[in-house]
């Protein structure tokens, strides 16, 4: 895989028109504030859960921890720096720099190093590199909203021991509600979402603010000796703790992904001055109050520390809360499962999949079916296979050390390629995090066999599908184009060589250039050609936004012959009617009610010479069969639409 992979059937890869992007301004009206406000209830909801059990796991997880205070300041101290360096430099500080178009994410940036580097020798291992943590992605897509939602329903078990035979069927209950919503949109629920994580936030910073009055030296954590001293004295176990204090920072790439709603500003102003504060509280507060108790009482706090900061009488209203802000971030990763997804359709990773839009005026809030219910299918075998939050832990970390180690690589490529920054500066700086994220990954490589396994399985079979179906396009267009009739030649020759009748006849067209297989079987079977005839190209920039002025291109032929490209960004829906009504120039307006769509639907047929492993081509083959139809994904009208079937060997 040589090149960046061609876009979904119909469309091809574009270079970038000159567009500033729809999301530049993130809505006039609205005020930096209110957007932070707004990230707060949509954006942290992932990392906002931490606290429910990234302390805990890092004392009672597969490599146990003495519960003393040398191990409670080295792991809070641990934690301070991580959010301090991965979060709050890497991501919040350097990564949200690196907007394509105002829209942020792995495959975002893949597609703006791509634009700089494509051509380049080593252009296409950065590709593979944002197709693999993508892959990873879906494992943690997966693995978020059970570990998220069964940490809040077994604070039951703090407040009744009893309860506990009811956490998984209540588990379960809660997951199987959240997908089957998915459907009805999350315009209208979205609206409780920050008043309700608001008050998580200050909930869980009061909790940590009474403890650490009660126990003050406990900000003593705050200076890095105290993580250093925890490594002289324990250096192996200190090490394997990474695997679980990195828990504290899950979510952090959700951050960049989600940059396009919010933007840079107001994100920066949500994380530095409101959530960080409050998780960096909890997380101490939680260590002063383990420090502080007898010896013989914390190793039954530590199983739950974070529902016994709260007194008696509370806890049950904080397991409700902590449940609702669980369902808030399991909702926030699963749409954007469905965001990546649909940029990953646009980039030519991925088949068409039937995607409904669940909002009339936002065009980033989609369902896709066949994500969702995989999704949850995912989520009810990982939560009855691993039974509890913290089984699932040795599954969690890899998946997200994974990814955010892939980041850290992407990075070093955008400071040198990209903002050619100084040797000196770009080096220390790349070095610095390859280091760190490598040494949280490492430290999660231990968990393997103990649920590591499950997103590296995952990872692995959404990256063999993915570069599977790229190299299967980027094969056929090859072999449609050594075939390809000149568009200029075909125009002139089929003037008078068919009957001509009245109407408009769009043939979709995967490339720019030859005649699409439709036209050419039209004429042969059926023996005529309409009035007008328009050969349709539908381009996917390497943007997420085109501006309008942008989107429509066309050729007059000559002789009733047009050749139009309408262009779309990454995250755009691609409406071919409503595209067509700003197309004027082909002829005259288009309508719907005489106009007729030609597709090409293409069987495989086994080659001699495969260009691929024969089970890579049976797999193409199948995910060819099963995606979805143009007329779906270009919105084309179903009464107006005509399929012709060709045969090709790749």
């Amino acid at each position: 895989m040589t090149e960046t992979p061609p876009p979904a059937e119909g469309t091809v890869p574009q270079k970038h028109p000159s567009s500033e992007g729809l999301h530049g301004a993130h809505g006039s009206s609205a005020t930096k504030t209110t957007l932070a406000i707004g990230a707060i209830g949509i954006v942290f909801g992932d990392i906002g859960t931490s606290p429910l059990y990234a302390f805990r796991e890092t004392f009672l997880g597969e490599h146990s921890l003495a519960i003393d205070r040398l191990h409670i300041y080295g792991v809070v101290s641990l934690i301070f720096w991580s959010m301090t360096l991965i979060v709050s430099i890497q991501y919040v500080s350097i990564l949200m720099r690196a907007d394509n178009k105002g829209q942020g994410g792995t495959l975002a940036l893949v597609a703006l190093l791509t634009r700089h580097i494509g051509g380049s020798s080593y252009g296409w291992l950065t590709i593979l590199l944002g197709v693999f943590a993508t892959a990873l992605f879906y494992g943690d897509s997966m693995i978020t909203p059970a570990i998220s939602v069964l940490s809040a329903v077994e604070g039951l078990t703090v407040v009744n021991s009893q309860l506990k035979p009811l956490v998984i069927p209540i588990a379960l209950m809660l997951l199987i509600f959240l997908f089957l919503i998915q459907r009805r949109g999350t315009a209208s629920v979205g609206k409780l979402f920050a008043p309700i994580m608001i008050v998580y936030f200050l909930t869980i910073a009061i909790l940590g603010v009474i403890h650490i009055v009660d126990n003050p030296y406990i900000l003593q954590a705050l200076n890095p000796w105290y993580a250093v001293q925890f490594f002289i004295a324990d250096g192996t176990v200190a090490f394997l703790a990474l695997g679980s204090v990195v828990l504290a920072v899950t979510g952090s790439e959700a951050l960049y992904s989600d940059m396009g709603h919010f933007g840079r500003g107001p994100m920066r102003l949500s994380w530095f001055g409101f959530v960080m504060p409050c998780l960096l509280l909890n997380y101490f507060g939680q260590g002063a109050m383990i420090a502080a108790m007898d010896p013989t009482e914390t190793f039954v706090a530590m199983q739950n520390p974070f529902f016994n900061m709260a007194p008696e009488a509370l806890r049950f209203p904080l397991v409700l809360l902590a449940t609702a802000a669980t369902f808030i971030a399991s909702q926030a990763v699963i749409s954007g499962a469905f965001s990546v997804t649909h940029q990953a359709v646009q980039l030519g990773f991925i088949p068409r999949l039937s995607t409904a839009h669940t909002s009339a005026s936002e065009q980033g809030q989609i369902y896709i079916p066949f994500v969702n219910y995989a999704l949850m299918v995912a989520v009810i075998l990982l939560v009855l296979m691993f039974q509890s939050s913290s089984n699932l832990a040795s599954a969690y970390g890899i998946a997200v050390t994974g990814a955010m180690f892939i980041d850290t690589l992407l990075m070093g490529v955008l400071l040198f390629a990209v903002w050619k920054w100084k040797l000196w500066f770009a080096l220390p700086v790349t070095l610095l995090f390859i280091f760190v994220d490598g040494a949280y990954f490492a430290a999660n490589l231990p968990k393997v066999p103990d649920g590591g396994w499950f997103p590296l399985v995952i990872g692995l079979v959404a990256f063999t599908l993915l570069t599977t179906w790229a190299k299967g396009r980027k094969l056929m267009r090859e072999r449609m184009t050594e075939v390809a009739l000149p568009i200029e030649i075909f125009a002139k020759s089929a003037k008078n060589s068919a009957t001509r009748v009245p109407g408009t006849a769009i043939f979709m067209a995967s490339q720019t250039a030859g005649v699409p297989s439709a036209l050419l079987h039209n004429i042969k079977h059926n023996k005529v050609l309409h009035e007008r005839v328009v050969i349709l190209t539908v381009q996917i920039a390497d943007e997420p936004y085109v501006d309008a002025e942008n989107r429509c291109e066309m050729h007059d032929l000559g002789d009733g012959f047009y050749k139009a490209i309408l262009n779309y960004g990454f995250m755009e829906e691609t409406d071919v009617p409503q595209g067509l009504q700003s197309m004027q120039r082909c002829g005259g307006k288009f309508d719907m009610m005489t106009t007729s769509f030609f597709l090409s639907r293409q069987t495989l047929l086994t080659s001699d010479n495969p260009g691929m492993a024969i089970w890579r081509e049976k797999v193409f083959a199948w995910m060819l069969r099963n995606a979805a139809t143009a007329m779906e994904f270009f919105r084309l009208p179903t009464n107006r639409v005509v399929e012709l079937g060709s045969q090709i060997e790749i």
